[in-house]
């Protein structure tokens, strides 16, 4: 894998992780109530805005493609946290614990990312864009099958796996966008 490719990948966990930070400042971890169905739902949105803008060709709401991608990757994020603590009505004083969930899941992808990389030989860089987006839809589907059968493969890779892939592939869309 080349330097510039982490670097990259690392610049662009950086732009989400800065949302994240003023998101929360924003909202506070309101988020932390939501069931992971809710979560999983809020990506599918995303997702299908990108593909309906790719297969129309036009977009109607001026919000820049790339927000989604952050917002794919920062809900994934959230989702990890999320099936790691569990929903909570308790919202005060997480903050600082929140974000080292955040720096920590963050960290997981991108290890998954070079141990991929290294693998597959960089082969996303030919890849279209509108390729992660299938992917990360194909995969969402694949979730919300987990979701239906309580969470539980007999063979197949689970619901925290998904959504390592689903962040990795936003910000490779977002690497070969830019």
């Amino acid at each position: 894998m080349s330097e510039n490719t982490l670097k990259q990948y690392k610049t662009q966990i950086a732009l989400c992780r800065d949302i994240f930070v003023k998101k929360n400042s924003d909202y506070g971890p309101s988020w932390r109530i939501l069931r992971i169905s809710s979560l999983i739902d809020q990506i599918f949105i995303k997702a299908q805005r990108l593909r309906s803008i790719e297969e129309k060709k036009q977009q109607k709401v001026e919000e820049r493609i790339e927000n989604e991608y952050y917002g794919i990757i920062n809900y994934c994020i959230i989702t990890l946290v999320q099936l790691d603590l569990g929903e909570s009505f308790e919202l005060d004083n997480q903050n600082e614990q929140l974000l080292k969930l955040y720096d920590e899941k963050a960290n997981q992808a991108e290890e998954l990312m070079e141990s991929k990389n290294h693998d597959y030989g960089e082969a996303w860089r030919q890849m279209y864009v509108s390729s992660f987006t299938d992917l990360i839809l194909s995969k969402l589907l694949r979730i919300k099958q987990i979701i239906q059968n309580d969470g539980k493969t007999s063979i197949s890779e689970g619901i925290d796996a998904n959504l390592f892939d689903i962040i990795n592939y936003a910000v490779f869309a977002l690497i070969r966008m830019s």
